[in-house]
């Protein structure tokens, strides 16, 4: 079973990025084909990413990799969901977050915030809320606990802590890496308290939805996470289909089982994202 044995039942496809499109390096194998197939057949595409940047920052990278923008039609991320609300301050979670923040991330994420007249700060402790988009560059990538001396200080302090990509790990190139989700993780379990924006909630869908310009009940999510991205697209209300090329090393019988422990039905478990 394949992409091209569903693709009739739908005219919107939700796909995941990292796991299901790419290794963080280089598109798996089939994938741009697949792109191809979906595009001919007038079939939508929106790309939605649990990374803790700007959608045009993502499609940059895709570009790189070989992925042009005439095989999608969108972008969404847990990143802009995050500068979204950090913009209204309507979201009763973001209303009074203040606006000294902490950076706990790369480089390459300031531009979620580094134009929206917020004051950056050196250390925890003078900052109003903690914004997590993952381990930064110079520390292992590798082990969360490398993180614990930033966390100690700011749940010393009381921050709330924003998460800008609720993924625990992502695997690069064949290597394990650390996600935000996983220091959020680590920090709540310390009591801290976190603000996740991005799958598997719900809210993420519906801005996705929009740019594909398709019905719920015709479109399908295309994730290799079964706890964000089939989770998300239930909660949504949105059909599934769980691909085995990222996190979980599983055969279809095991992906089957693990599905059904999750409660979830996905409408195919499929090796890749192929045609």
């Amino acid at each position: 079973m394949s992409i091209a044995d569903i693709a009739a039942r739908y005219d919107g496809f939700i796909v995941d990025l990292w796991g299901v499109v790419h290794d963080g390096v280089r598109p798996y194998p089939g994938v741009l084909d697949c792109l191809a197939r979906l595009r001919d057949a007038g079939k939508r595409v929106a790309f939605l990413s649990n990374a803790p940047r700007r959608a045009g920052a993502v499609a940059d990278a895709l570009a790189a990799m070989g992925i042009a923008r005439g095989f999608y039609d969108g972008v969404m991320t847990s990143g802009e969901a995050v500068r979204a609300a950090l913009i209204a301050r309507t979201d009763p979670d973001f209303a009074g977050l203040g606006t000294r923040l902490y950076h706990l991330g790369p480089e390459r994420d300031r531009n979620l915030f580094d134009d929206l007249g917020l004051v950056e700060v050196a250390r925890p402790a003078e900052a109003d809320f903690l914004l997590n988009t993952g381990p930064d560059d110079l520390a292992p990538q590798d082990d969360p606990a490398a993180f614990d001396d930033v966390l100690a200080e700011s749940l010393a302090t009381g921050l709330p802590m924003v998460c800008a990509n609720p993924d625990l790990e992502v695997i690069r190139d064949g290597r394990r890496i650390v996600c935000a989700g996983a220091l959020a993780e680590r920090y709540a379990a310390q009591g801290g308290r976190v603000i996740l924006r991005g799958k598997p909630d719900p809210a993420i869908y519906p801005p996705t939805l929009a740019l594909l310009g398709t019905d719920r009940a015709r479109s399908v999510a295309v994730g290799d996470s079964l706890r964000t991205d089939l989770a998300g697209a239930k909660a949504a209300g949105i059909d599934g289909v769980f691909v085995l090329s990222g996190i979980h090393t599983l055969t279809m019988a095991q992906a089957s089982a693990a599905a059904a422990d999750e409660g979830l039905a996905p409408v195919a478990i499929l090796p890749g994202f192929a045609w």
